[in-house]
């Protein structure tokens, strides 16, 4: 039985990007168990795939905050300790960055990641035994998945990326809803308030519902301008990740900025349309290819108009 640590931590986007391996690595080996070490904030994401077998949650974030911390370095001890207490056949690191190969160097195995032409931070590939190069040219999805395969000697498979998370569950009370992703981690990456608010009177006009999720107090003033704005929209109360990835699972569509949560909407098989102002969907938008229930619109310093996105919003609907 082939034994397997993915180290991929962050950011949510990049996470989810990651999860098709799983099921690439599972049709060459049936009987893989895979481990998984990710960022604790974004745990609930791993666990949605059934096949997953332990997910090890790291605090990076955290423990940058209190670097002098008695109680930071414990908490890196404990980590540590969780991460090393298997044999793995194969460590790989699909984010090539320092602090992936950092903690990839923790783990008992051969360890994998991209060479230094590859890897986004080329000092990280120092850290590995076994080093693969893949194009940066290419989606995310399609990075991770090269490598893996390269990593596991098989080809690269030809399938449609599968994220093998939970798919749409039937509700009919939310068959008319959109779910309006209006956060993101960067302003540069925001659509302006009075768009989402032109919007969401658009999709009055169709009898569409909007539900508008929030994480952070920001967040959550935008979402009650909104809502103040337009009869049809709703702010959800506080969720946790996997709370709001079972209402989404259930809506009608999915509008998002450049947000992890509207990658999860894609892997949750919801059609969904990508907002992009300020970052390139080529490389790291809404992955699309073989898809038609997924668009981007949108670029680098390109924000597409509310017409456009009730086009499309038209389209997916029909």
């Amino acid at each position: 039985m082939l034994k397997l640590l993915i180290v991929k931590t962050s950011s949510m986007g990049d996470v989810i990007h990651n999860l098709p391996i799983i099921n690439d690595i599972l049709r060459h080996y049936p009987d893989a168990q895979i481990d998984w070490v990710v960022e604790q904030s974004f745990a609930d994401i791993v666990k949605l795939h059934p096949h997953v077998h332990q997910v090890l949650p790291v605090a990076l974030r955290q423990w940058r905050k209190a670097l002098f911390s008695g109680s930071t370095w414990q908490a890196i001890c404990d980590s540590r300790k969780a991460i090393s207490a298997s044999q793995y056949d194969i460590v790989l690191d699909t984010q090539g960055l320092l602090k992936s190969a950092w903690i990839s160097h923790w783990a008992k195995g051969v360890r994998h990641g991209y060479d230094s032409a590859s890897a986004r931070e080329p000092l990280a590939s120092l850290f590995y035994q076994q080093r693969h190069q893949v194009s940066k040219a290419q989606h995310a999805v399609v990075r991770n998945r090269s490598l893996a395969a390269l990593a596991l000697g098989y080809s690269m498979p030809p399938a449609q990326a599968d994220a093998g998370i939970a798919g749409r569950q039937a509700n009919h009370q939310l068959s008319q809803t959109v779910i309006a992703l209006h956060g993101s981690s960067r302003d540069s990456k925001l659509w302006p308030t009075a768009q989402w608010i032109a919007l969401c009177n658009g999709l009055a006009n169709d009898g569409l519902q909007v539900l508008l999720p929030w994480a952070s107090a920001q967040e959550q003033r935008r979402a009650q301008q909104i809502a103040q704005s337009c009869s049809n929209a709703t702010v959800l109360p506080a969720c946790n990740l996997h709370e709001l990835a079972h209402i989404i699972a259930q809506a009608k569509l999915a509008i998002g900025v450049d947000t992890g949560l509207a990658h999860l909407a894609v892997a949750l098989n919801i059609p969904t349309i990508g907002i992009y102002t300020d970052t390139d969907p080529n490389k790291t938008g809404l992955y699309t290819p073989g898809n038609p229930k997924v668009v981007n619109l949108g670029g680098i310093a390109l924000s597409p108009s509310v017409k456009e996105v009730l086009q499309q919003v038209e389209r997916l609907s029909q």
